[in-house]
């Protein structure tokens, strides 16, 4: 019975092929590339044998095939039928016609008629019609979903994979290996740890075959697909019948965060707390920076957005904001005139593509426009040169004003109430946060000083001009940073050849230290200092030097059994030695001479207000752990610490009655919860792009970098000349983590609190950072190798291996 096998020409009535026969038909009209099929008509089952089956079997291949089912309602909008029906694979041309007979019979299961039962289907019409079909030699198949049919989200695709045919992982049979892909971009989000079946092509054309299918049928699909090498079958197609959410509108609005700068200050996971009170103080700092530009105030109020988020909190990491920074520095005079170098300014990895730039930046000046935007820049000019001359001043002031506002003694401030403290905490806000003038007006002049003078240098008298600015930048012992070290170096020295001394301050026995009442003394000078420039210092939630000095006491030890080298003071005659180079140019030798000490005047001062902006974070971090054992006693909080896991608007909230939760314990529950997911995740990275709203982001998965091979160099930023070889030490936690003597510092990142590390290091490598960063002004003061800015150092270089740092040239070199 010739007409009762149908091919895809002829196969789309539903009544007579099926369901399943009917959509491959319309797929394939579509130019959807399935394998070679036939559909019988149920009718006709019983009849289609003999010549017309060969001959049918001829048109497909040699074989071997699928024999599947093909129901009236199977493969519908609402009933699926899936599993319900017989489907035989690999079955040879002689035994096809008995493979279609029993496909046809499994439509009278009894979990067949069960299953049209509970659907309020005739049960009688459960008969399908049968599909014969190429079978495709699968080197991986498996489903895809063009909608989550678990989360119902339709902006993700799933794909499941198995390695040879499909069957065992659609019969459930075995796990698949299984990947989420954003339907948009076709970014894979989620993906096994090791991807064994397919590579990230194969789940990009499988993905976006599922798209396709959905495109052309109006709905979201459930297909089966297969490779045959590079090719892509499409074996199967089906709505997916799981109510799924409402499609989202489009949102294509651009966000970047990048934190290449930024997580010097803030490195990896950052509490709520710590994160609301940068957040404020950012835009408090950033608005009076305006202001002093001469920015009008009413742009500044119209942009008061950007100001409130120039920071973004990814995963628990905290991040600039790119396009709230742009959108702030596009507003500084002379924008409009320069706009490349004022890019540069804001001191990222990479610029912000230029497609996104252009939306947001005003357009260059022409005209009587560009005459009005010069008079803008000379006005800030004039502002910046009062600025300058009357900073020795300002900063005078604003110490002044940090005595004040730092004289309660820690010990009142552990006596205070709530209301007082929260009192106290609004009077830092008001007298240092909100008048922040001096560390914003020097940290600009510094990276105008400091750049200026290092191009001229190097226009000048080229590479050692270049020599001649680090150099001159080490300083003569008045940067504050400088200090530790030396203090380090001259308790090591009070101790030195008293093992057992020696051991008990490596175990991080404080007490040990009161058997030696000059080292006693200089122990608690150091705390009472720097106490607060402990490790990851701008963190609230950073246990100081008070509460925990065992890394101080594991630097001291070290320093009593290797005494370290003394620091390296400026090269031989320091900026005199211009009189040499520039012998025969009285006006570069006067004029480069006077730019390097302004620079250098402003890197100390750079260095020595952070060290105050260290201070005023020591307080703030004092007056919240006393706020956190204050709400502890009166059953508010679990914890004293837990006050860490709050926001600072929802603590004063909390204490003067402004806040919308009562229920403290519940909120930290919430924040505990997202910090472990936040930890378990992978480091999301330098620079992230989100596309629509922020909550609706995920972060792709990431596979690991690829070790560097033996003999490999990477190139950094050399910031510290000289030349060593020496062991690599990987330090990921400086607190838990030591450095042996002589011993390459490898790091992520480095802030004040890594002194005691930098003390026995031989030279310093570091991932992020730049020429002004706090690891490179050290290592210039303390006189050894650095390189910053060295990305994927902490993947490429091993702990033991031996490397050769070129603090010169940043060139960092793997040994055999």
């Amino acid at each position: 019975m010739a007409d009762a096998i149908l091919f895809p020409d002829r196969a789309r009535d539903v009544a007579r092929v099926g369901g399943k026969a009917a959509a491959l038909s319309r797929l394939v009209a579509a130019g959807f590339d399935v394998p070679a099929f036939f559909a019988i008509d149920p009718a006709g089952i019983a009849e289609a044998t003999g010549e017309a089956l060969t001959s049918a079997l001829s048109r497909l291949g040699r074989g071997p095939y699928a024999v599947r089912s093909s129901g009236r309602e199977e493969d519908g909008v609402a009933h699926s039928h899936a599993g319900q029906f017989l489907s035989l694979l690999d079955v040879d041309a002689a035994g096809v016609a008995a493979a279609v007979r029993r496909v046809w019979r499994s439509g009278q299961a009894s979990s067949v008629l069960d299953y049209r039962r509970s659907r309020g289907l005739d049960a009688d019409g459960g008969e399908p019609a049968v599909i014969v079909q190429a079978m495709v030699p699968a080197r991986a198949a498996g489903v895809a979903f063009s909608a989550d049919p678990v989360s119902g989200r339709r902006d993700r695709v799933v794909v499941s994979a198995t390695a040879g045919l499909g069957d065992k992982l659609v019969g459930g049979e075995v796990d698949g290996e299984e990947y989420v892909v954003d339907a948009a971009t076709g970014v894979i989000m989620q993906q096994p740890a090791t991807p064994g079946v397919l590579s990230a092509a194969d789940v990009g054309a499988v993905a976006a075959l599922a798209r396709r299918v959905e495109t052309e049928t109006g709905r979201p699909q459930d297909i089966e697909w297969a490779f045959d090498g590079d090719r892509l079958y499409l074996l199967q197609a089906r709505a997916i019948t799981t109510a799924l959410r409402a499609v989202p509108i489009a949102d294509d609005t651009v966000t970047i965060f990048d934190n290449s700068n930024i997580v010097e200050s803030y490195p990896g996971l950052v509490s709520p707390l710590t994160f609301s009170f940068a957040q404020y103080a950012y835009a408090r700092v950033y608005r009076a920076f305006l202001a002093i530009c001469g920015v009008d105030r009413e742009a500044i109020r119209v942009n008061a957005h950007a100001l409130e988020n120039m920071l973004g909190r990814i995963d628990g990491r905290v991040y600039y904001n790119l396009i709230n920074w742009y959108r702030l520095l596009a507003l500084l005079p002379g924008f409009r005139l320069n706009r490349t170098h004022m890019e540069s300014m804001m001191g990222v990895g990479e610029p912000l593509p230029r497609a996104i730039a252009d939306g947001l930046a005003p357009p260059p000046a022409h005209g009587l426009s560009r005459i009005a935007e010069w008079g803008r820049v000379a006005r800030m000019g004039g502002a910046l040169a009062f600025e300058a001359v009357r900073l020795p001043r300002t900063i005078a002031r604003f110490y002044q004003r940090l005595a004040a506002a730092l004289a309660t003694d820690a010990a009142d401030i552990d006596r205070m109430s709530l209301t007082s403290l929260a009192a106290y905490y609004r009077r830092i806000e008001a007298d240092l946060l909100d008048r922040w003038d001096a560390p914003l007006v020097n940290d600009f002049l510094c990276m105008i000083a400091f750049g200026a003078s290092r191009k001229l240098a190097e226009r000048w008298l080229g590479e050692p001009g270049l020599q001649l600015h680090n150099d001159v930048m080490i300083g003569q012992g008045d940067i504050v940073s400088a200090e530790p070290p030396r203090r380090i170096a001259r308790m090591g020295r009070l101790i030195a050849g008293d093992d057992a001394m020696i051991a008990a301050l490596a175990a991080g026995e404080r007490e040990a230290a009161r058997r030696k009442r000059e080292l006693a003394a200089e122990l608690d000078s150091y705390i009472a200092k720097f106490g607060d420039r402990c490790t990851e210092e701008l963190k609230l939630e950073s246990i100081t030097l008070d509460e925990n000095p065992a890394p101080l006491l594991a630097a001291i030890a070290a320093a009593a059994r290797h005494q370290p080298q003394a620091p390296r003071t400026a090269a031989v005659g320091g900026i005199e030695r211009l009189d040499g180079l520039l012998a025969g140019r009285p006006v570069q030798r006067v004029a480069l001479k006077a730019l390097l000490g302004w620079a250098k005047a402003r890197v100390r001062d750079r260095e020595n207000l952070r060290f105050e902006r260290t201070r005023i974070f020591g307080r703030a971090r004092r007056v919240f752990a006393a706020m956190g054992r204050q709400l502890h006693a009166i059953d508010r909080l679990d914890g004293p610490r837990d006050i860490f896991l709050l926001s600072v608007p929802e603590v004063l909230g909390a204490i003067e009655g402004c806040g919308l939760d009562r229920d403290l314990k519940a909120l930290v529950a919430l924040r505990r919860r997202d910090g472990a997911a936040d930890a378990a995740r992978p480091d999301p990275g330098d620079r992230i792009t989100v596309r629509g709203a922020v909550v609706a982001h995920e972060q792709p998965s990431q596979r690991p970098v690829a070790p560097l091979a033996s003999c490999a160099e990477l190139k950094g930023t050399g910031c510290s000349a000289g030349v060593v070889t020496a062991r690599a030490r990987v330090v990921r936690d400086p607190i838990s983590e030591r450095l042996e003597r002589g011993e390459v510092l490898i790091a992520q990142h480095t802030d004040p609190g890594w002194i005691a590390l930098f003390t026995n290091a031989s030279a310093i490598v570091v991932e992020r950072g730049s020429l002004l960063s706090h690891s490179a002004i050290v290592a210039r003061e303390l006189g050894i190798p650095c390189v910053v800015g060295l990305k994927g150092a902490m993947a490429a270089i091993a702990t033991g291996e031996t490397i050769e740092v070129d603090g010169a040239s940043g060139r960092v070199r793997k040994l055999p």
